[in-house]
């Protein structure tokens, strides 16, 4: 069962919010802050022009945040070297969208910004 267009139109008016306050205006021709949907997924991640490569872009990823429709909630997911998606256990999953971007945002472990 998909994501309903409610939770969809929710988070991703959080998401716009974060992304749009995390770069400043001024920098935004070269760094920004996008996510997109991928099935049950919401995938948070940069996009940067490629070293030695002009007019070519990169897009690290971020986090991942997984909702469980039976479950009505949300799992963070963080990704390693290998590209490997792994369940960031710091935080449970949850109910509210906004704890996980919280955790996102604060990086305490370094795992999401570096």
């Amino acid at each position: 069962m998909p994501i309903s267009p409610f939770q969809v139109a929710r988070v991703s008016k959080l998401l716009q919010e974060y992304c749009d306050a995390r770069v400043p205006p001024e920098i935004r021709a070269e760094l920004e802050v996008r996510f997109r949907f991928e099935g049950n997924s919401v995938i948070l991640f940069e996009r940067r022009p490629a070293f030695n490569r002009p007019g070519e872009f990169v897009e690290p990823v971020v986090a991942k945040f997984r909702y469980y429709v039976q479950r009505q909630e949300w799992a963070l997911y963080w990704r390693d070297r290998n590209q490997r998606w792994h369940r960031y256990e710091r935080i449970p999953p949850s109910p509210a969208f906004d704890d996980l971007l919280n955790e996102v945002d604060a990086d305490p472990t370094g795992m999401f910004w570096g």
